[in-house]
């Protein structure tokens, strides 16, 4: 399947693409509400519910923009090399899990994020830097 026909699969198929889809493969972090979902011997995640799709995205927006500086970016306007995408998905979740408990450990992604907003409100009001500087010492990469 070349890749504009896997891009239209994916679009019928995946009605709410997880946004941290890679860090959940990977193994990095684990959520409740992502469905594994087939296409053509790839493995994609769908999430299943919308409020939790809001959350992630609206994160991941804000996630992506404050790691632009740890990436060497003034901005973040274009896909990402997968090393770069891989720090910001698994380091972003891993350093948010250890600003609010101590422990890096993500084994539920909609239940970090609910538990951020309890903590600090709106996703406006995160402690980006923080979360960006713990990433740094929870999330090294393959190499690493």
């Amino acid at each position: 399947m070349d890749e504009a026909a896997f891009r239209q699969a994916r679009q019928g198929v995946v009605a709410r693409p997880c946004p941290f889809e890679r860090a959940i493969l990977r193994a990095c972090a684990a959520c409740t509400l992502a469905s594994r979902v087939q296409i053509a011997e790839r493995e994609l995640l769908s999430c299943a519910d919308a409020d939790g799709h809001a959350r992630c995205q609206e994160f991941y927006g804000r996630l992506k923009s404050s790691f632009s500086f740890a990436l060497g970016k003034s901005k973040i306007d274009a896909p990402l090399p997968h090393a770069q995408e891989m720090q910001v998905q698994c380091g972003g979740l891993k350093g948010m899990q250890q600003t609010l408990s101590g422990t890096a450990e993500v084994a539920d992604v909609d239940q970090l994020l609910r538990q951020a907003s309890a903590q600090w409100g709106d996703s406006d009001d995160f402690p980006y830097s923080q979360v960006v500087h713990a990433a740094a010492s929870v999330y090294k990469g393959r190499h690493g």
